[in-house]
């Protein structure tokens, strides 16, 4: 998948689950002050530097609050922001702006967080591989956004591994203690041909299996670099490689020097911090 907005039924469902959280049951008690008819102009503005994401989430959100309130964005998910720079305005029923603004700064600030943390591990392996090795997220999502969080790692640069546990075969260390190697890769080319069949491998040895049992992707797990290189070697391009665990913004680039294909990141998902974006108003009306 490369666009890299959400689907819009993830993003309707995800504004409205928010938004009931916020505003049931009597609605904003505060913003009810105000007359109606009072309007505003609100920018929304970096306060540092990052790569913005989740700009359908704000659309929806005040779309969900008031369908009167316009959106204008200055910049496109995926591109890059500085601190102080504007990234768009909202305008309408102040009132409206300041029911959805905490909603809709929740969903920018820390989806922008994850496309902003990917952007740069992408970097880090791309130096370290001459752009030859690929991020991937993981399942390591938060219950219900998933479909959110994987689109800021597309925005970041990042690719996304399965979405759900029906896209594609992945046998780890668990399932081998049911079945074996060789009959569980044999059984999923059997049941799912075409399916991406991967198996989580922890030694060299368990390499050259997955290798002969024709798994389409090998998972090098919690492997150091050097050993890391060695599986490399011993495949030699026949199968996709991927390294998961252990890999950190200081250790991605030394698993990007080794020549694998693809390093898997729970961090993009489950351990990105915010980033912070201000909701500012520049007029009343």
């Amino acid at each position: 998948m490369n666009d890299l907005y959400p689907p819009l039924a993830a993003v309707k469902e995800a504004v409205a689950r928010a938004l009931a959280e916020d505003l049931l049951p009597l609605g904003d008690l505060t913003a009810a002050l105000l007359q109606p008819d009072v309007e505003g102009v609100a920018d929304f503005v970096a306060r540092a530097d990052g790569v913005v994401a989740g700009s359908a989430c704000v659309w929806e959100t005040f779309s969900q609050v008031d369908p009167s309130v316009s959106v204008r964005w200055s910049i496109d998910d995926g591109a890059e922001v500085r601190e102080g720079e504007s990234l768009g305005q909202v305008e309408g029923c102040l009132a409206s702006i300041l029911s959805a603004e905490r909603t809709a700064l929740n969903f920018l600030c820390h989806l922008s967080g994850v496309a902003s943390l990917t952007r740069r591990y992408v970097r880090a392996a791309s130096q370290a591989s001459q752009n030859r090795t690929r991020i991937w997220d993981t399942r390591k999502t938060t219950p219900g956004l998933r479909a959110l969080e994987k689109a800021a790692v597309r925005a970041g640069g990042g690719v996304n591994h399965r979405g759900s546990l029906s896209e594609a075969v992945l046998i780890k260390d668990n399932h081998l203690g049911g079945i074996s190697m060789t009959v569980a890769v044999r059984r999923a080319r059997l049941r799912w041909p075409g399916r991406m069949i991967e198996v989580e491998c922890d030694t060299p040895e368990q390499v050259d299996e997955a290798v002969e049992a024709g798994a389409t992707i090998i998972m090098l797990d919690n492997m150091a670099p050097s050993m890391v290189e060695v599986c490399v070697g011993k495949v030699a391009g026949r199968v996709p490689l991927e390294v998961s665990g252990r890999v950190s913004l200081d250790t991605v680039g030394d698993y990007a020097a080794t020549g694998v294909d693809l390093i898997s990141v729970g961090a993009l998902t489950h351990s990105a911090p915010v980033l912070d974006i201000g909701l500012d108003l520049i007029e009343r009306r």
